[in-house]
């Protein structure tokens, strides 16, 4: 029976007799998975480059526990997750290139390890496939090195999901409980409700386990207790919090984003709001036979009498799924980062069944060069798209940073103060605080503004042209960069 104590390895069809669960497997080297976790550490940093500058939202990840920059405002739908995870650099160093090494490193480690402990239940060339398939997406390439949670809630779902299926078929497997607990955990404490929707099959499966229900769901304390805690400190409780995140996400409910998402997969990195044309077939195809080989998978695996460890994980990936497809009203790809990396599972058992299930006279070999040819052209494609990607990215930052540049040249050095038009990620490269007075970061008044005006330097951005709050009338203006800025009277202009 598919996930009882006789439990098989799954591949394109039997291979041997069943695995016996009487004992824990030791750890020992896979060198299957070793090579993929390698080349997806090598991949990062020659694609996406450590020198790339800190995103919007990684400066205020990293903002947090950094002596860069003042702790940008934290909203309410944030987790300091990844700002702990970083913080052995940060703390110490403001360097990017350190950090994407170390990230890079990291991100190889932790593929190796989530995808390991699928080895009770996956054949291994099959998990190298599902490895190399998630590792070779552009959003997975790019986002590997990136000070953001996304990547780190999916290497957590699939741990969590192979350790909760070791330990459903082994209640003697130590490593495998403590596995489960700790991919929750790794979830929560990155992104809370994420691991909330990706853990929704496990702990159904749970009901009539206390000891699985238990370790799930001290997982899910464990890892979103700082979370919950902050919410009474910092937000007034956590319905106040919770109903903040669901304002600035756009507020929870029936959003049909599907299409958001497609347009996403053209390499925006946050499609809002979401409009423009979808990329062209080319980009997208690959996109739509995610489902399509994840049920062959899925159906060759019943057939084989072994469902449960390709079935569990694609229905983990729905349900991780759904939140960014239908209840937000925007989109952004590394959103559905856990729901691929699951999916991988399943989608390498529909390609290994398509070359390996019999087949009359040269048709196998048909079929071999067919699935050898789209998988190189949809690599072809991954690349194409994750180098436009971090060109945009790469333009973007070096324009804060041209503004950051003109702005010490005006005297707006720390400590100093910014608000207005992207002001968040300007003023962590400036070495500023700052604050606004609406948004989703709104955290200060105007009162408080003009008060920090005559005590630091200080200084509000707009687009060029753009109209600035009234308490800036007759505050002179200047050209930084891209931007205009209008500097408090009394900066120090050091020409």
């Amino acid at each position: 029976m598919a996930g009882g104590p006789n439990a098989t390895k799954t591949g394109a069809r039997p291979t041997g007799p069943p695995l016996r669960a009487a004992r824990p497997r030791r750890l020992r080297w896979e060198p299957w998975l070793a090579a993929v976790a390698t080349a997806f550490t090598l991949a990062q940093l020659v694609l996406v480059r450590p020198s790339l500058g800190l995103g919007w939202d990684e400066t205020v990840y990293v903002s947090q526990i950094s002596g860069h920059a003042p702790a940008a405002f934290f909203s309410a739908p944030r987790a300091r997750g990844i700002s702990l995870l970083v913080a052995p650099i940060t703390s110490w160093s403001d360097s990017t290139v350190v950090l994407r090494i170390y990230l890079a490193v990291l991100s190889g480690l932790a593929l190796y390890f989530a995808l390991g402990v699928w080895r009770a239940h996956v054949m291994p060339r099959v998990l190298a496939l599902a490895g190399g398939l998630f590792a070779s997406l552009w959003v997975t390439l790019f986002y590997g090195t990136q000070a953001m949670p996304n990547y780190w809630v999916a290497v957590g779902a699939l741990a969590c999901v192979g350790c909760f299926l070791r330990a459903r078929a082994n209640a003697r497997d130590r490593a495998a409980w403590w596995g489960l607990f700790a991919g929750t955990a790794l979830m929560a404490w990155m992104r809370p409700m994420d691991a909330v929707y990706v853990v929704l099959p496990l702990l159904a499966l749970s009901l009539r386990r206390p000891r699985l229900l238990t370790v799930l769901v001290a997982g899910l304390l464990a890892g979103a207790g700082e979370w919950v805690i902050e919410a009474y400190v910092s937000y007034g409780g956590l319905a106040q919090r919770l109903s903040d995140a669901s304002r600035i996400q756009g507020g929870l409910g029936w959003h049909l984003a599907v299409v958001d998402q497609l347009r996403s997969l053209g390499g925006r990195t946050l499609c809002r709001p979401c409009t423009g044309s979808v990329p062209s077939p080319v980009v997208i195809l690959w996109w739509f036979a995610l489902p399509l080989l994840a049920a062959l998978g899925a159906v060759a695996a019943v057939r084989a009498r072994r469902a449960l460890p390709v079935l569990l994980p694609g229905a983990c990936a729905v349900t991780a799924a759904v939140p960014y497809l239908f209840l937000i009203g925007y989109a952004a790809p590394r959103f559905l980062l856990p729901a691929y990396a699951l999916l991988a599972l399943p989608v390498a058992h529909g390609l290994t069944h398509l070359v390996t299930a019999p087949a009359r006279g040269g048709a196998r070999a048909v079929t071999v060069s067919l699935v050898a040819a789209v998988l190189a052209g949809h690599l072809a494609v991954q690349y194409a798209v994750l180098e436009r990607t971090v060109h945009g990215s790469a333009a973007a930052r070096s324009d804060w940073s041209r503004t950051a540049a003109a702005l010490h040249t005006l005297g707006v050095r720390p400590p100093c103060l910014l608000s207005g038009y992207e002001a968040v990620p300007i003023a962590f490269y400036t070495g500023c605080g700052s604050a606004q007075t609406g948004g989703h970061d709104a955290s200060t008044t105007v009162a408080e503004l003009t008060s920090a005006a005559q005590r630091k330097p200080f200084a509000v951005l707009t687009r060029p042209g753009g109209r600035p709050p009234a308490y800036t009338h007759g505050w002179p203006v200047e050209r930084v960069g891209v931007l205009e800025a209008y500097v408090a009277p009394g900066v120090r202009q050091g020409r």
